[in-house]
């Protein structure tokens, strides 16, 4: 197991690219124009939908901050969206007829206007038909085409098998089976025709997961403060979030599993760690050893109902790889557009980006599955602050309002900080390892560090 510090060595290595990279990935961005979300049901040049098999791929009009090595490492060839598709998909993925009830749709928990998250009342796990309440909070749609897996365990492979997922779970959209989406959509006239059209058939279950995620794969993301201000833009950011920034990748430690770096921007590495979340509900090892038990090899709809009908949903990437390394294990979420996807964690137990911190500067909560680079990080209340500011400059430009009126909600919220522990954080209580090093206060971009 590698040491914190050597974590750490690695962590800058990772960010690290060399000038002409970063130079690369911002000539092959857009302008400074925020982006729009893109037009897929009209495009001038597409064939009509007749001929939509032999449909030209969309063109991506990638955002500032987006590289096409990204898009290109990330989109297959034969999973390239065309315009009728993912215009298809947009409609499926708004309208609340594809639930049991016609009470829910995706977009639902994926609020396109509130940045393709969930954002009904303040509960902290997202909602489905009845009211029904699982144990898991709804992450952004935003960028998902560019993660190597799907949901905050990774039991998704690809987009398509996350599209179909939420409609078949009980306390999701409620439908049984597949055979009974692909009826109650077939009815539907203006489905049946565009299926027709698309696809020379009548539709499958297969068909329907796959123009939704052709719409995801539209949905992506970048355009940011942030990257106005690795573009070279000095005013872009203010000098608290650039002092937050430095912290970011020094003290903070936070690179260690949120790095980016000009061709992949997400602000993670795609893996999976016990942070110590759920530590505080669950006796972790107890729990394995039940659900171990009870688990079928390979069965992806039972993974999906344990993790969001039962205790067993804190078990994390256990569900998916039986490997006990990964008890309590979690992906590292993507931290663009961070400022608007409140609450956070997998169970939406973090109400604000400062509790997001204060959790972190103690080191997690101790567990015997806590990821090996956990430790307090002794940030005082102004570090904090800091990045928190830079937080919220990694939010798209065109949610810039939402993003304001986020950042002022969760400011009234600092007066109640559940997860402060100055004294664990500091080293006055425990026995979490050393603090981190002094910041570089210094743009990367300026030393081709980005």
């Amino acid at each position: 197991m590698q040491t914190s510090r050597e974590k750490l060595i690695a962590s800058f290595a990772a960010v690290t690219l060399v000038a002409a990279l970063a130079v690369l990935a911002v000539a092959f961005s857009s302008s400074d124009t925020p982006p729009q979300p893109i037009p897929v049901a009209q495009t001038a040049k597409d064939p009509a939908p007749s001929a939509s098999a032999k449909a030209a791929p969309l063109k991506p009009a990638l955002p500032l901050g987006i590289s096409p090595q990204l898009y290109a490492l990330s989109v297959a060839p034969d999973r390239e969206p065309t315009a009728p598709l993912a215009a298809l998909g947009e409609k499926l993925f708004n309208d609340k007829r594809l639930s049991a009830d016609d009470s829910i749709a995706c977009a639902t928990c994926h609020d396109p206007a509130k940045g393709f998250s969930d954002h009904r009342g303040n509960s902290a796990t997202s909602a489905g038909v009845q009211d029904q309440h699982g144990q898991r909070n709804a992450p952004t749609v935003l960028n998902a085409m560019f993660q190597a897996s799907q949901f905050w365990d990774g039991r998704a492979p690809k987009l398509e098998d996350q599209a179909k997922l939420p409609i078949l779970n009980p306390v999701e959209m409620g439908q049984k089976t597949p055979e009974d989406v692909v009826a109650k959509v077939a009815k539907i006239p203006e489905y049946a025709d565009a299926f027709k059209s698309l696809f020379q058939r009548d539709p499958t279950y297969d068909d329907i997961a796959a123009a939704i995620a052709a719409f995801e794969r539209t949905q992506y993301s970048g355009n940011a403060p942030f990257d106005h201000f690795i573009a070279g833009d000095k005013q872009a950011i203010s000098d608290q979030a650039q002092r937050g920034f430095a912290l970011f990748q020094g003290k903070g430690r936070c690179t260690a599993c949120h790095a980016a770096n000009g061709v992949a921007s997400l602000f993670s590495d795609q893996k999976f760690h016990n942070i110590g979340i759920a530590a505080h509900k669950q006796n972790f090892a107890e729990l394995a050893r039940k659900a171990f038990a009870i688990l079928k090899t390979g069965d992806m709809k039972q993974i999906d109902e344990l993790a969001l009908q039962t205790s067993y949903s804190e078990l994390g990437r256990f569900l998916v790889t039986k490997n006990s390394a990964d008890i309590g294990a979690f992906k590292s979420e993507t931290l663009r557009n961070i400022g608007i996807t409140a609450p956070y964690m997998h169970d939406g137990s973090l109400a604000t980006l400062w509790d997001v911190m204060d959790h972190y500067n103690k080191g997690g909560v101790p567990n015997p599955f806590l990821d090996g680079g956990m430790q307090r990080l002794a940030l005082s209340e102004a570090e904090i602050d800091d990045l928190v500011a830079f937080l919220f400059t990694l939010t798209d430009d065109r949610f810039a309002d939402f993003n304001k009126a986020e950042l002022d909600r969760q400011t009234a919220l600092k007066i109640n900080r559940p997860q402060r522990e100055t004294e664990i954080a500091e080293g006055r209580k425990g026995d979490l390892g050393d603090i981190g090093t002094n910041p570089d206060l210094r743009n990367p971009a300026s030393i081709g560090a980005y």
